[in-house]
């Protein structure tokens, strides 16, 4: 779901403005994207825009913006977040406190290989849903009307199994693994329970497919407020049981500081 880190998260202070910021619209119903309208590889934000939490043409996001559309969508703490909208900035075609989901598309920022539901960006489209990849998550646990921290770990698992077969040119280190886990624990957690690391397969299903909140099918924005801590820990779990093999020999962990192709913008973090 949301391609988001937590590494250092903990280190960065919330803009105290974050809450107090405006952002999308007050009719919060669905409505799938129009001419013009952007969107990123990341099916969480997609939703948030697609129900007007974020600016529904997906277009001018600022960090107060995306904290607070995630705090009033899904009931994400701000602190949770606030790193991967920090780093969002770095992708910015045309601003310096702006960015576009358009932009977030831009590889080794928080997008990332072994998208649980887009192709890797060396093999085809990086952004648009791929129902084929999303099978490997949809056809988990099977038996059971929902997913959880083993499903979501060995889905983790034959995800990046695919990913270095098909994709030589595959990056995987801990930065990848990290973003990785939090975003299985944060699908996990806003479309079930952030303390029980399960979700119902349909609510699930639908966040990716369809990039809407399944309100209609009962769900519900969790009570339970999503902190990074609740996150942490659940991101730990899913990270332990994933059987991670390790980091390709040579690879460090990186960040593209800008949409440009060079490499001497690459930094190593």
């Amino acid at each position: 779901m949301l391609s988001f880190s937590f590494v250092f998260a903990t280190s960065l202070l919330l803009l105290p403005s974050a809450l107090a910021f405006p952002q999308g619209d007050d009719n919060h119903d669905f409505k799938a994207p129009g001419d013009g309208d952007v969107r990123s590889p990341c099916p969480g934000l997609n939703t948030l825009a697609n129900h007007g939490y974020l600016p529904r043409d997906g277009k001018n996001i600022t960090i107060p913006i995306v904290l607070d559309a995630a705090r009033e969508g899904f009931n994400v703490q701000p602190e949770a977040l606030v790193l991967a909208a920090r780093i969002s900035l770095l992708t910015s075609t045309y601003a310096y406190d702006a960015f576009s989901l358009e932009d977030v598309r831009l590889h080794g920022t928080i997008e990332h290989d072994a998208s649980l539901s887009r192709m890797d960006e060396a093999l085809g489209s990086n952004w648009q849903f791929n129902e084929d990849i999303f099978s490997t998550l949809a056809n988990s646990n099977p038996g059971v009307d929902y997913y959880n921290i083993t499903s979501a770990a060995e889905v983790q698992h034959l995800r990046l199994e695919q990913s270095l077969r098909d994709n030589n040119e595959t990056h995987n280190t801990f930065n990848e693994l990290t973003m990785r886990s939090g975003e299985s624990a944060l699908y996990l957690s806003v479309m079930g329970n952030v303390t029980a690391g399960e979700a119902p397969k349909e609510f699930v299903n639908i966040l990716f497919r369809e990039e809407r909140l399944p309100r209609e099918e009962g769900w519900q924005r969790s009570p339970i407020p999503i902190t990074i801590e609740r996150l942490g820990a659940l991101q730990q779990k899913v990270s332990e049981a994933s059987d991670w093999p390790g980091p390709i020999e040579g690879q460090c962990a990186w960040v593209r500081t800008s949409p440009r192709d060079d490499l001497d913008i690459v930094g190593i973090i």
